[in-house]
């Protein structure tokens, strides 16, 4: 039997108008320090986002999520906040703030495997829509 491992994960939002506080589920990142794991997955459905909120840009917004991921990573092209300890990027990543790229509040659980997890969630509060759920 495999050993369980806590994790931790956050929900990726976008909020284009923070004082309405309406958002949309994009992707997840998730933490595990016994498996030395950050990793992000994230969706740009650009269809639905326009829908949603017609005046975003679109290449901006590429931008700020792919700094997200390079951070996970550690990619010393994200800056001086990627070369940080893996644990020190997660809570970095997940602080509350205004923007239109925003985390849900971290959530704990405990894996076998962070990359299945981190499929398994993304899957389920991202890809499918709430009434499947």
């Amino acid at each position: 039997m495999q050993e369980n491992h806590l994790f931790e994960y956050a929900v990726i939002r976008i909020v284009p108008r923070v004082e309405r506080e309406e958002f949309l589920n994009i992707g997840v990142i998730l933490y595990c320090k016994k498996e030395q794991f950050l990793q992000t997955m994230f969706t740009i459905d650009e269809e639905r986002l326009r829908a949603f909120a017609g005046y975003l840009d679109m290449d901006a917004l590429k931008e700020h999520l792919c700094a997200f991921e390079k951070i996970c990573l550690g990619d010393i092209a994200a800056g001086e906040i990627a070369k940080l300890d893996i644990a020190s990027r997660f809570r970095w990543l997940t602080a509350a703030r205004s923007t239109i790229v925003q985390t849900s509040k971290v959530h704990p659980g405990l894996c076998a495997n962070a990359a299945a997890t981190l499929t398994k969630l993304y899957t389920q509060l991202v890809l499918q829509p709430a009434s499947d759920q």
